[in-house]
């Protein structure tokens, strides 16, 4: 009889496991760190928000008289920073893997297209700093899980 294989569970391959108490000091900073960067991701998000419905953070004339381009950028970082922080919330592995796309993504925004945003300084100095430290926080996490 052939014996057939049994999927991974994939939360055994993520650094940080949802739902579970964390197991070593590099695991529960982590598990912070990504916390408050979904903070930061939802204020981003709803910051977004804000320009699409005109509340706050509104260009001159409004949404709809800004360029296709600028429109474009911010619905897709209102959505992807929103979702991002619900992952982040959760230390989820989708989670950190939707705020880095929305984080890079942001950094070619502004470094391809600075014509749609004027944020140059704050992103270039803000996003790869906050990749970084959340890059060692995941390999000194990881480290600790048993194997």
């Amino acid at each position: 009889m052939i014996e057939q294989a049994t999927p991974t569970d994939p939360r055994q391959l993520a650094p940080v496991r949802g739902g579970e108490d964390p197991k070593g000091i590099w695991t529960e900073r982590l598990v912070q760190y990504l916390r408050v960067m979904a903070a930061v991701s939802m204020i981003s998000g709803l910051k977004y928000w804000a320009s699409i419905c005109g509340f706050a953070f509104v260009p001159e004339g409004g949404f709809e008289a800004q360029p296709i381009a600028w429109q474009t950028a911010t619905i897709f970082f209102a959505v992807i920073n929103l979702v991002a922080a619900v992952g982040l919330w959760l230390a989820a592995p989708w989670g950190a893997v939707v705020w880095l796309t929305s984080a890079v993504s942001m950094i070619v925004v502004e470094v391809f297209f600075p014509q749609i945003y004027d944020d140059l300084l704050v992103v270039l100095v803000f996003h790869p700093v906050a990749i970084i430290a959340y890059l060692v926080l995941a390999v000194l996490a990881a480290r600790e899980q048993p194997h």
